[in-house]
């Protein structure tokens, strides 16, 4: 009913043997990851600073950016120039989600640092989202 395949794969017979290009581990993609979804977190964090400047978000900021500095192999995070124009409430949301992802992350590379310090970020941006209380 169907021919059999004649031919080689162009795939294997293009990079010749599978050695032939490199290959990342798995803790090394989740390093890039986890990286990533800190940085970006970093990004909202420093967002959040320039609208309404605290201690705390200084604090959350350089601990985010050791930890970032830590999985790119001791490369400091590039920081950008944050506007000071912004809805607080979306940023703590969108800095909630970010901080999901790379409690995801950092639960699936086990990484205890990384993990602790995103549920952190995740709780204070829940509070934060939290309608005042009379």
């Amino acid at each position: 009913m169907y021919e059999p395949i004649r031919t080689k794969s162009v795939h294997s017979s293009m990079a010749g043997t599978t050695s032939d290009f490199p290959h990342r581990s798995r803790e090394e993609e989740l390093d890039i990851q986890l990286a990533g979804h800190l940085g970006a977190l970093l990004a909202v964090t420093d967002e959040l600073r320039a609208l309404a400047p605290s201690a705390e978000l200084d604090s959350a900021a350089a601990c985010l950016a050791e930890q970032v500095a830590r999985l790119r192999g001791g490369a400091v995070p590039v920081r950008a120039v944050p506007s000071a124009t912004g809805d607080s409430a979306a940023l703590h949301q969108r800095a909630h989600a970010l901080a999901g992802r790379a409690l995801l992350v950092a639960a699936s590379r086990a990484d205890t640092a990384a993990a602790i310090l995103s549920a952190q970020r995740m709780d204070a941006h829940t509070e934060a989202l939290q309608p005042a209380l009379p």
